[in-house]
């Protein structure tokens, strides 16, 4: 045994052993006769560092990882980074503009040499904090989406795509930034709510009958009106479909039409139709036969007004940015007398997530992808089972939007990305191919010119099970790791990611990318709400590890991760399980001290005594309950139940009752005694732990039964809190004595219900629920810690009898009793606490002021069911349930809670004075 510290220090293990494990290249799949087991990391951002979602996401990975590999299975954890398009791009323009350079003036072979540059010397931080965190990746298998394997499979992707027909290019609306003049995915939109105003209109009838009144949160728009459209079934409009309108400023005659897309309960009934820079209105154009072609187009790549196709933009409000338009159109509208009236209205407003600038919806020509298509598979895979959602909740959500789904833009206006693989002749005509040279023999050798666009970010990303495997070359790790066993993934992104890997999968593999699809809930603050840095509530995950440490963090949020919920997160929570490491590290070292060492068999030692048996059947039954939560992937469940197995039953339970069997191990200068306390707490005569002392020849059987059983509930605890607390355990396992292996590499339980004594477990349970109850009693009645209490047993039946022949001597020093009788307590006060059949009497008079106690314990009462029955009245009002924030609502349920558990605690004291 190597001796342990007197205190905990995780810092001191995390960077040791995290370098041990990968120079020894423990994280390698190399059990080529094993089952394999397989998880691909959702690539981070090369711009990226570790926050706390991260840290959710990669724990609850990692736990699953390292429990497949103490399964005995050939376990891959792939990983690697994304090249991050526009927020790369935009990092590197920012360097270089502190630099006072352009990229432009760069020109783009330079600019991206800058990223590449820029990547090799900043990118890539997160790789390095997620070792901090403990993630047992396939380091030397690191992949990036831009990385010439990966390069190859997107650019065969996109060529395959158009060749079947499943990809081409489209013009029709986008979201668009203004500012890196590009479009983006509706992932990278952020919809803010903003001040703004609704401007109510009057649009003149062409034949001088009236007027249509329609209203706008946009008036710039109505530069590229196309329409006014009513719903069909609305009578004020009946005679109105088929009339026009002469617009007001460009003087275009605009007809009337019908589409249900006009609600006859919203306004006038009447909208403004503008395809050209509104989705709504580019479906009702489609609908009204008017091709994406035709459709008027006001504003350039900066958003910046420009002449329409037909010329009847009035000069003076053309080259105006379109907020500097709008107020001139309102302008003019007043002057006109046009304008009725303007509401100030708050505004769901569209902001680019980098950017920070309004996005506009701007009709451009694009690469789509087929994504109906493709999703007939997905869609057919989660409902058959072949692809199991974790939680079951998420499946409507990936029915309703596979099944209404558009088509997928997949080209970006940027520089740094996968450049597109298509040229276009001097006849504009297009050649896809995944080589110039291949595109220029397709173009007959005509002259070409490559398309400038790049892919989107999550186009490369889609093909990350496979691709990260080596395909398209038929590679051995590909056939033997996909698909995938597991995706670990936040539920924000099943759209953008998730199901797109399912929609490449099929089509390029055959088969489902990953067999289960597990999606986590946000990581918010301690009160609920959304993490943001403007509300100054992020927590930085890497601070929290150096405060606690990376077992602490990780156990936390495996703890609190319940299937469907997201997890508030409170660092006293973070403390707490600190706390739980220090409880285990000082386990460990009572064990040293008392000449506990390694466990030198994986099988349960054979075991006569009861409190024995009884931790070997507690072990096994902790082991089933452990694999069932783990199969089901409730890691809440999962980690509670190591935890209170490990705490209570071992540490506060077993630990203590074995005390007494412990021989004392002789040493120079005195006898051992009792040794260091589980807390850590070392007695007033007793000595540092040894760890060179042997078993003594002269100790009796049972001490060495005992500590041969004690030794192998540690090992099955580190084994078993090893995927969640892999750095504390680790350090434990070699500290405890030599070992063939280290723990990452250990195998997992086997729950033998042989192991099972149907005598032992009940025994050892009641004498545990009989002490708890004393130690209760005591608590809820002041009685002072050091006091000594007789102990007066009536109705006790020959099991309870026996019982307490076979336990008095464990009973007497765990609840501080002075004696055990039978005979009939003194008249007086007295505490009464029934366990089973029997009834177990401790006298109080002398020892507390019974009539104070009684008046103390009644006045508590009073004020906590008084305190219960206000917030039940509160929760049974449905005003406030329904109107109070939520979180209000459920602290005044927590609070419900606790004061009803509180007053049932008082109530139940007062019974046991009598």
């Amino acid at each position: 045994m190597t001796e342990l510290a007197k205190t905990f220090d995780p810092a001191a293990i995390e960077a040791r052993w995290y370098a041990h494990w990968e120079g020894e290249g423990s994280f390698r799949p190399a059990r080529p006769e094993a089952d394999p087991f397989t998880i691909v990391i959702p690539p981070p951002n090369v711009t990226g560092s570790l926050h706390i979602g991260h840290a959710l996401d990669n724990t609850l990975q990692d736990i699953l990882i390292r429990h497949a590999r103490l399964q005995g299975k050939d376990a891959l954890w792939v990983v690697g980074m994304d090249h991050a398009g526009i927020a790369t791009q935009m990092v590197v323009e920012r360097n270089l503009a502190a630099e006072g350079v352009d990229r432009r003036d760069l020109g783009r072979d330079a600019f991206v040499d800058k990223v590449w540059q820029w990547k090799a010397e900043s990118g890539g931080q997160i790789t390095r904090q997620l070792r901090r965190l403990g993630a047992s990746c396939d380091w030397a298998n690191e992949r990036f989406t831009m990385d010439e394997g990966f390069s190859r499979a997107v650019r065969k992707v996109f060529v395959d795509l158009y060749d079947r027909k499943l990809l081409y290019r489209d013009k029709r609306l986008v979201n668009w930034d203004p500012r890196f003049q590009t479009a983006i995915s509706d992932l990278e939109v952020e919809t803010r709510e903003v001040q703004g105003k609704f401007w109510h209109l009057k649009y003149p009838l062409s034949d001088g009958s009236g007027f249509i009144h329609v209203a706008t949160t946009r008036p710039e728009t109505m530069l590229a009106d196309m329409a006014v459209a009513v719903h069909p079934d609305d009578d004020r409009y009946k005679g109105w479909v088929g009339k026009t309108i002469d617009h007001p400023i460009t003087g275009r005659a605009i007809p009337i039409i019908a589409d249900e897309h006009a609600d006859p309960e919203l306004g006038s009934g009447a909208v403004k139709i503008t395809p050209g820079h509104d989705f709504n209105d580019f479906e009702v154009g489609r609908r009204a036969g008017i091709k994406a072609a035709d459709m008027l187009n006001m504003l350039d790549a900066e958003a910046k007004v420009v002449q329409t196709a037909d010329g009847l933009i009035p000069a003076d409000l053309v080259g105006l940015d379109r907020f500097d338009a709008r107020a001139k159109v309102v302008e003019r509208l007043e002057a006109d007398g046009l304008l009725e009236r303007v509401e100030d209205r708050v505004i769901q407003t569209p902001y680019g997530d980098r950017s920070g600038v309004v996005i506009e919806p701007w009709l451009t020509d694009q690469w789509y992808v087929d994504a109906e298509t493709l999703a007939r598979r997905p869609i057919d895979a989660v409902r058959s089972g072949d692809i199991r959602v974790v939680p079951k909740t998420w499946e409507k959500t990936w029915f309703n939007w596979l099944e209404n789904i558009q088509p997928w833009c997949v080209s970006r206006q940027l520089w740094w990305g996968h450049q597109i693989p298509a040229w276009y002749d001097e006849n504009g005509n297009v050649h896809v191919a995944e080589t110039e040279e291949e595109a220029q023999r397709l173009a007959g050798n005509a002259k070409l010119t490559r398309d400038p666009d790049v892919l989107d970010t999550w186009f490369s990303s889609a093909l990350w099970p496979f691709a990260t495997l080596g395909w398209p070359e038929d590679t051995q790790m590909l056939r033997r790791h996909y698909p995938n066993d597991v995706l670990i993934s936040g539920f924000d992104i099943i759209f953008f990611w998730d199901a797109r890997m399912a929609m490449q999968g099929f089509e390029f593999m055959g088969e489902r990318p990953w067999k289960t699809l597990y999606l986590h809930g946000l990581v918010r603050d301690a009160k609920g709400a959304k993490m943001s840095k403007s509300k100054g509530n992020t927590v930085d995950p890497l601070g929290l590890i150096d405060r606690y440490g990376a077992d602490a963090l990780r156990f936390t949020l495996a703890a609190m991760e319940s299937q469907g919920r997201d997890i508030k997160l409170d660092e006293k929570r973070v403390e707490g399980y600190r706390n739980f490491a220090t409880k285990l590290w000082n386990a460990a070292r009572f064990c040293q001290s008392n000449g506990i060492g390694a466990s030198a068999t994986i099988e349960p030692p054979a075991a006569s005594l009861p409190v024995n048996r009884w931790i070997v059947g507690e072990t096994v039954k902790t082991v089933q309950a452990l694999d069932l939560a783990m199969a089901d992937f409730r890691f809440d469940e999962s980690a509670n139940t190591i935890y209170h197995f490990t705490w209570s039953t071992f540490c506060d339970w077993y630990l203590e009752l074995i005390k007494p069997v412990l021989s004392p191990l002789p040493q120079a200068g005195g006898d051992q005694g009792e040794g260091l306390s589980v807390d850590g707490a070392q007695t007033a005569d007793s000595p540092s732990p040894n760890p060179s002392r042997g078993r003594e020849g002269s100790e009796g059987s049972d001490a060495a039964e005992t500590r041969a059983v004690a030794a192998w509930a540690l090992d099955q605890i580190l084994v078993m809190l090893h995927p969640f607390m892999p750095f504390i355990t680790e350090e434990l396992w070699h500290a405890m004595g030599a070992r063939p292996y280290d723990l990452i590499l250990a195998k997992w339980p086997m729950p033998d219900a042989r192991a099972l004594d149907p005598e032992a477990g009940p025994e050892v349970d009641w004498l545990i629920r009989l002490v708890t109850a004393i130690r209760a009693a005591r608590s809820e009645l002041n009685v002072p810690p050091g006091a000594k209490l007789p102990l007066h047993v009536r109705d006790a039946g020959e099991r309870t009898a026996g019982r307490l022949q076979r336990n008095g001597a464990a009973l007497r020093r765990l609840a501080r009793i002075e004696a055990i009788s039978d005979t009939p307590a003194p008249d007086g006060g007295a505490a009464q606490i029934v366990v089973d059949e029997a009834t177990f009497v401790l006298p109080l008079e002398g020892v507390i002021d019974v009539a104070a106690e009684k008046a103390r314990l009644g006045k508590a009462l009073e004020a906590a069911a008084k305190e219960r029955d206000a917030l039940a009245g509160r929760l049974g009002n449905a005003s406030f349930v329904e109107r109070a924030k939520p979180e209000a609502v459920a602290k005044a349920r927590e609070d419900h809670a606790e004061r009803a558990a509180e007053a049932e605690r008082l109530e139940a004291a007062l019974k046991r004075l009598g």
